[in-house]
């Protein structure tokens, strides 16, 4: 259920300046577009950019709409210099075969921001390849809880496909072990050991802060913990495997989602796809939704290249037992999948809140799947 936080106006844009100004370089002489809904914190962050004097382009609609160009077309009549968009957006971009540094003019674009969902390591290359060679491209990580980021961009530091470059300054982020320890080069819990200005008040009729304090403290005593399952890199970069409440366990491995989605977005006739952990048998398996580009359907040779692909470059622990086609993935208003939510249906049990989804009615897609009742 939504968790209703109330947020401060003076820690949040402290916050915000700290990002705009010193992770993105914003000055007045930038024009900052961010690809988002009001509802999503990404809008409160472009907001901000009008404090540091920069000029704001608004957008609404369909981003592939008149043309799977539209963004770009804007981009260049508006010369922006800070394209923010999804992690989603860009992947779609490459299926959709763009190539901006082919087709438009953008001498002013300098930096490209990605958020929403990890940015796969294919979408870093394509970047580079296909829209523009000297910008900065920020992965960048945070949250509506903190109307921040805890992760994101770095004009000083070289840019390595799949990471996020930097933690943000002054934010004391680490990640722990199941026992609480901090680890380099290992997976586990994305967590902010000191108090930044961006800390919610509290949550709305929390009077007790009981439910603030069980949304993020329970897990390690007085220490934020986000809910990412995430990994810092040697070179002191960070990497976002998935939702640590959506991490698969099958054998009692723990796998990040974002994995698995970083191979099956090689798969050319793959347009998305949604990946939870079903009980089965005492344990867990791996199930993989996949959504098809139009003119394709799931046959068992698909199948095994997609098995394939994901087994190349990961484990065989990873590689799905069923893989089953499905005519839409349900997300959330602001374009995020809801994994936790097909999870639970695919179990049977009720899902809440499903006004926040853009299209619930996806959800019925997931019920009663007669591959799911069979080995």
């Amino acid at each position: 259920m939504p968790k209703c936080i109330v947020h401060s106006a003076g820690g949040t844009l402290l916050q915000h300046l700290k990002e705009h100004q010193l992770h993105t370089s914003l000055t007045r002489e930038d024009t900052i577009f961010y690809y988002t809904t009001c509802g999503w914190m990404m809008w409160n962050w472009l907001v901000s950019g009008l404090a540091v004097g920069s000029t704001l382009v608004l957008f609404d609609g369909s981003p592939f709409a008149p043309e799977p160009k539209a963004l770009w077309d804007m981009a260049e009549q508006e010369e922006i210099s800070v394209f923010g968009t999804s992690a989603k957006y860009i992947a779609a971009c490459e299926k959709a075969g763009l190539q901006p540094n082919k087709t438009h003019k953008l001498p002013k674009l300098r930096a490209i921001l990605s958020t929403g969902s990890p940015l796969a390591h294919e979408s870093f290359e394509y970047v580079y390849r296909d829209i523009k060679s000297d910008l900065l491209l920020a992965s960048i990580s945070g949250g509506t809880d903190i109307v921040s980021c805890f992760a994101l961009g770095c004009p000083t530091r070289p840019v390595y496909r799949g990471q996020l470059q930097c933690r943000g300054l002054g934010m004391d982020v680490q990640v722990y072990n199941d026992a609480g320890e901090p680890v380099i080069g290992e997976k586990g819990e994305l967590v902010c050991v000191q108090p930044f200005p961006s800390m919610p008040i509290g949550f709305w009729k929390d009077p007790d802060a009981s439910r603030y304090q069980a949304a993020y403290f329970e897990r390690f005593e007085n220490i934020w913990a986000h809910g990412d399952y995430a990994e810092i890199t040697a070179q002191d970069g960070v990497i976002i495997h998935g939702r640590s409440d959506a991490v698969l366990n099958p054998g009692g491995v723990r796998i990040g989602t974002a994995e698995i989605y970083r191979q099956v977005e090689k798969v050319k006739e793959v347009q998305e796809a949604l990946c939870i952990g079903q009980d089965w048998k005492e344990d867990v398996r791996v199930v993989l939704f996949v959504r098809l580009k139009e003119g394709f359907q799931l046959d068992e040779t698909l199948k095994k290249r997609i098995c394939a692909t994901i087994r190349a470059e990961t484990t065989p622990r990873h590689v799905p037992a069923k893989i089953i086609q499905v005519a839409d993935i349900p997300r959330t208003l602001s374009g995020k999948i809801v994994e936790l939510a097909v999870r639970e249906v695919v179990h049977q049990r009720p899902v809440k809140n499903q006004d926040a989804l853009a299209n619930p009615e996806a959800l019925q897609l997931f019920s009663g799947l007669p591959e799911l009742l069979t080995d």
